[in-house]
């Protein structure tokens, strides 16, 4: 029988969904997990709702789903090891780091690998598999027939979202939030830019719009077909929506799974009424109106069109719920509550309905449940949260009507669960010392990164010690069907995979990266799993690209044992994290970016045809560049990431490899000539952002630290880490905080 898995980020929608009939719960805890927005459970909740649950028979799986700084990892180690006590069905994890450190630490946690790790193909899903994870959350963007195709060929359990908000970028390789202000969305810090009021410079004129808020999820209709195809899990997206939503959304799925076989067309129209109180937005099928799998193959290249047709409506808000009008008036109580009239009177909001508000200048937007109205001659006032002001947009979201009690999962008395992280102390982790030929395939010097083969001639007259090439349609058919003459050796060309993998590109690559080699390509850049499996046993050799999250050594360790050397840092990540996770003797293996544009969105479809324009623009007047093409769509920076002054600090920290990266863009020789000429000098280039290279990602965390006070210096300057002797065997769990241990080295096969 298929799990139904739906949201808790709250104690009442955990009432909810287990009232509705949900075998399954996720939700997050107070860090680590990809809603921080949301008000997650304390300790000692979550540790009554394991053991709640457990009794009614049903499962509860916990969200640690963000990539982890190396400064973090010993609070990882401490929550893995409460969680290890406390027992949950399983954690869902996105970075490699969690992975390998249960491996070491926590065999008996189950993992399940989340969507923000992009998996979208079968290769993927069992090389997972071989890591210890025991379900795939697969990637949204597939449709029927590839999830199929995938269940078909391994023996991983499968879940897939069925409802709720859809991402615009493809899972896990969303980059915009962060680009804006360290916001990340790999950090469980979202702030939806795909959500924003963007201005299009089309050639009619300047056209406004919400040009890439996608529509929801709906895949009620699908349930019958998905449950034929033998997925396990269906899951509901929604750790930020209100109960009463996820009890609406939950009942649906439930009554559905149990009734299609009696009369499917009778369930569907039952559920249809159910679901008629989602005041979301419109609703898509997004991938899954394929017919064949050759509709679903050409889905990925020409003639998607069609695909961003179903998600995308520009004049759609990006805000859920039904709209109720702008705040016209607000004052202060003399209780400390803010009060709002509305400008729209076709509904005035009741004590106890739920509505959502959004600032006028799209800075953010709150959910908020009415407590107190007051009637005027002018109209009806209602509590609002403070921030609000005038001009702000008010939607509603629930009724009370719609409000149902559920029998309260937790129990009252919560003092008998007292269980909370301790203190151990983390071993250390030793990665494989480098040897004499091992970084032979990786030089140290200047690397230069292009989309085109054109763009690679005019990369070569600088003379790097490396061209990285993207493989692409166009260069595919440069190197294999056209053979064009290269300017230079392909020893000195590194083949770049892009790191969206779906089946058919799965399959494709299974023929192509051959070719590849046959020809003479040994170096791959590669950025997701499926690369690591498609590549094994070829001889070729593989640099862990900047979409395979190494934030961490654990991460670096996991990515070691799969015979991978060499790293190129993400692109999100800080000057003190990059040093924090690769130690000095380390530093040769790490590819540096000094300046590029970065991929904010990366969208698996061609963008509307309606979308006649390139430059668009956010309320704040930065400009980005939206480029379609048969690979997918992208949406890039008007201004590029640049530290190219840094390099001279970079290197003397004991980085060698720096990378020069024009992905996505044309190479042009006066830019290539003005940006080698800052190098050189070391000075800054102009309008360009440091990205999170000096301040490092935003964190509630790191904002409340600000305010405390500073340590004394003795408890400062106090333990240095504590080294025992090399280990290759797994270390057993720790029993003492207190006892000097090393993690077992990376569990290398010798080549």
């Amino acid at each position: 029988m298929a799990e139904l898995l739906a949201p808790a980020g709250n104690i009442e929608a955990l009432d909810a969904a287990i009232g509705e009939g949900a075998d399954a719960v996720y939700l997050g805890l107070k860090s680590f997990n990809a809603r921080l927005r949301s008000a997650n459970f304390a300790w000692n909740q979550f540790e009554a709702a394991v053991q709640s649950l457990h009794r009614m028979g049903k499962k509860i799986f916990v969200t640690v789903n963000t990539v982890i700084e190396e400064r973090e990892t010993e609070r990882l180690y401490r929550f893995l090891a409460y969680l290890d006590a406390v027992g949950p069905d399983g954690l869902i994890v996105q970075d490699f780091g969690v992975v390998r450190m249960v491996q070491e630490f926590f065999p008996r946690l189950r993992l399940h690998a989340s969507t923000q790790m992009n998996t979208a193909s079968l290769r993927a899903v069992n090389l997972l598999g071989k890591q210890g994870i025991k379900r795939v959350v697969l990637a949204r963007e597939l449709g029927l027939e590839e999830i199929k195709r995938i269940r078909a060929n391994t023996t991983a359990e499968l879940e897939v979202f069925v409802h709720g908000a859809l991402c615009v970028s493809e899972s896990g390789l969303c980059l915009f939030s962060s680009y804006l202000g360290g916001k990340s969305a790999n950090r469980g810090m979202c702030t939806q830019a795909c959500r924003r009021f963007y201005t299009a410079d089309e050639e009619s004129g300047v056209e406004p719009g919400y040009y890439f808020s996608p529509c929801d999820l709906q895949l009620i209709d699908k349930i019958p077909e998905l449950v034929t195809a033998g997925v396990d899990s269906f899951k509901i997206e929604g750790r930020m929506k209100s109960a009463e939503y996820v009890g609406a959304v939950t009942a649906a799925y439930r009554y559905m799974l149990d009734n299609w076989q009696h009369d499917r067309k009778a369930a569907l129209a039952a559920t249809k009424r159910i679901l008629s109180t989602d005041f979301a937005r419109s609703k898509t099928t997004f991938w899954y109106g394929f017919d064949s799998p050759d509709d679903a193959q050409r889905g990925t290249v020409e003639g998607s069109e069609q695909i961003a047709e179903r998600i995308l409506n520009p004049a759609q808000a990006g805000g859920t719920g039904i709209y109720l009008g702008k705040i016209e008036r607000t004052r202060s109580a003399k209780n400390g509550l803010v009060f709002a009239l509305l400008s729209g009177k076709n509904y005035e909001p009741d004590p106890g309905d739920s509505i959502r508000l959004h600032r006028k200048d799209d800075s953010g937007r709150e959910s908020h449940k009415v407590r107190f109205t007051e009637e005027s001659e002018h109209g009806r006032w209602i509590d609002i949260p403070s921030g609000f002001s005038v001009g702000d947009e008010v939607y509603l979201l629930q009724t009370k009507s719609m409000s149902k009690r559920y029998r309260h999962v937790l129990p009252q008395d919560l003092s008998s669960f007292r269980r909370q992280p301790g203190a151990r102390e983390l071993p250390v982790l030793d990665l494989t010392p480098l040897h004499k030929h091992t970084l032979e395939h990786f030089p140290a010097g200047l690397y230069i990164q292009v989309s085109t083969v054109a763009d690679l001639f005019t990369a070569q007259s600088s003379q790097p010690v490396r061209i990285i090439l993207e493989l692409n349609a166009e260069t595919e058919q440069d190197l294999l069907v056209r053979q064009v003459q290269l300017p230079v050796s392909k020893k000195q060309i590194i083949i770049s995979l892009d790191p969206y993998c779906s089946q058919p590109t799965e399959d494709h690559l299974a023929d192509v990266l051959p070719m590849l080699i046959e020809s003479g390509f040994k170096v791959f850049i590669v950025n997701n799993m499926a690369h690591i499996a498609l590549l094994k046993g070829s001889g070729a050799h593989c640099i862990a690209g900047p979409y395979l999250y190494t934030f961490n050594r654990w991460a670096v360790s996991l990515l070691e044992n799969q015979n991978i050397d060499a790293f190129a840092a993400p692109l999100e990540n800080s000057r003190q994290n990059l040093e924090a996770a690769f130690e000095e003797k380390q530093r040769a293996r790490v590819l540096v970016t000094l300046f590029a544009y970065p991929a904010l969105f990366r969208m698996r479809f061609k963008l509307p045809q309606k979308y006649r324009f390139t430059l668009f623009s956010d309320k704040q007047d930065t400009v980005f560049k939206a480029l379609s093409t048969t690979n997918g769509s992208f949406v890039i920076p008007d201004k590029p990431f640049s530290i190219i002054d840094k390099e001279p600090f970079i290197r003397a920290a004991g980085f060698s490899r720096f990378l020069l990266d024009f992905s996505k863009v044309s190479l042009q020789k006066n830019q290539l000539k003005q940006i080698l000429n800052a190098l050189h000098k070391h000075i800054p280039l102009s309008d360009t952002t440091r990205f999170n290279w000096k301040d490092g990602f935003y964190t509630a965390e790191q904002q409340d630290a600000h305010r405390q006070p500073a340590p004394p210096a003795a408890a400062a300057a106090g333990k240095q880490p504590r080294r025992a002797a090399n280990k290759r065997q797994r270390a057993a769990p720790p029993q003492s905080g207190k006892t000097e241990r090393r993690a077992g080295r990376s569990e290398r096969r010798k080549r």
